[in-house]
């Protein structure tokens, strides 16, 4: 079993940038593909970027491609998100989730795929 916790989270003007980590422990997150995920206040928590097991994939959603970048270090046991050219409609809960037993170059875009999720991480971006 592997814990997550995210962290860098904050408040942030629009056109900021800002890079969130997901920390892993309990396990080598390099068992693990990874996914972000993000829930606004009265919405449904909706995909963000995903990335595999050893980093050579990933996929973004629409609304944040070209702006955000995951990656992973798996030596660090640590994933991350850099967002840039933030709005406001970019102002959720980040999630970081892990899901195991899977092949090395899958990326999960569902939130039901995935066994293990973090605390979350707020992210405001004023106008």
């Amino acid at each position: 079993q592997v814990q997550l916790v995210e962290s860098g989270g904050g408040l942030v003007q629009a056109g900021d940038s800002l890079r969130l980590s997901c920390a892993a422990s309990g396990r080598t997150l390099s068992s693990y593909a990874m996914g972000w995920f993000r829930q606004a206040r009265g919405k449904e928590r909706e995909f963000v970027a995903a990335i595999s097991r050893l980093g050579h994939t990933t996929n973004y959603a629409v609304s944040v491609k070209g702006r955000f970048t995951i990656s992973r270090d798996n030596a660090k046991n640590t994933m991350y998100l850099q967002m840039n050219s933030l709005n406001p409609e970019d102002t959720a809960v980040y999630y970081c989730a892990a899901k195991a037993s899977v092949p090395s170059g899958t990326t999960y875009s569902l939130h039901t795929s995935y066994d293990y999720w973090g605390q979350g991480t707020q992210v405001t971006v004023s106008s």
